[in-house]
């Protein structure tokens, strides 16, 4: 996935960076090749998942993120803090993310920061975001808000090793940070829905993988099935993270 992020950097502003492009919204190859259990259907972040969301939540959504290292002249630069969910959405967990770290975390290559407890109450939902859902900037949350929740409780950028597994809220105020290394911070990201929730949206596999999709059953997994060479074509040619819908159908 570094050579990956590597040849997205290389298109410049065609490529899909999240507000600004030192991060990158960067999908895993959907093939059996890449396809490791023990990361994509961990039993325990599933375990966990049922737990949070009841029996059989939803997969809709595999990518990641890439926290790259400045090109030459370039200033480092961090992401707005946003939140994910730039719609109407419930007040009640609805939507967890599953992020594993491909390479140790820390503040210097771009640990993500997170504003813990923003996920609820009066912190979350539409009136505290500015920009219009589906746009690249969406999601921000005002100023005048940040502060006031920094005299409470301000962000932090956590230490986390590679292969670790991280869930968070949909909801929770975060922002991605500029690496000052010159190493490639990847991050994959899977968002898991509830099982009432009725997002649309589908994963995009190689048709290799449906014997291992089919056997596991501790989620619903919809998938569009493709080729392995056509799933090996398209994984690098999707869009940026604001223009995925995880809203739910009336």
């Amino acid at each position: 996935m570094v050579q990956d992020a590597r040849a997205l950097q290389a298109r410049g502003k065609d490529m899909p960076f999240n507000y600004n492009v030192g991060n990158i919204q960067q999908a895993p190859p959907p093939v059996r090749e890449h396809f490791h259990t023990s990361i994509f259907l961990n039993p325990i972040a599933s375990q966990i998942m049922t737990g949070l969301l009841g029996p059989k939540p939803k997969w809709t959504f595999c990518s990641g993120n890439s926290a790259m290292p400045p090109a030459p002249g370039a200033q480092p630069q961090r992401q707005p803090v946003h939140a994910d969910a730039d719609f109407a959405h419930p007040t009640h967990p609805f939507a967890l993310v599953v992020n594993v770290p491909l390479i140790g975390f820390t503040p210097e290559n771009g640990s993500t920061e997170c504003w813990l407890g923003t996920h609820m109450g009066e912190l979350a939902g539409l009136k505290v975001q500015e920009g219009e859902h589906g746009d690249r900037a969406s999601g921000r949350i005002k100023a005048p808000l940040l502060e006031q929740r920094r005299q409470v409780r301000g962000p932090s950028q956590p230490v986390i090793e590679k292969g670790s597994i991280v869930i968070r809220d949909l909801r929770l105020w975060h922002a991605g940070m500029p690496n000052r290394t010159e190493d490639v911070r990847v991050m994959l990201a899977m968002i898991h829905f509830a099982p009432w929730y009725r997002n649309p949206m589908k994963l995009e596999l190689a048709d290799e993988l449906k014997p291992t999709i089919e056997q596991q059953g501790e989620l619903q997994i919809p998938v569009d099935w493709v080729g392995e060479k056509e799933a090996r074509h398209r994984y690098l040619h999707r869009g940026f993270g604001n223009s995925y819908d995880f809203g739910q159908t009336d």
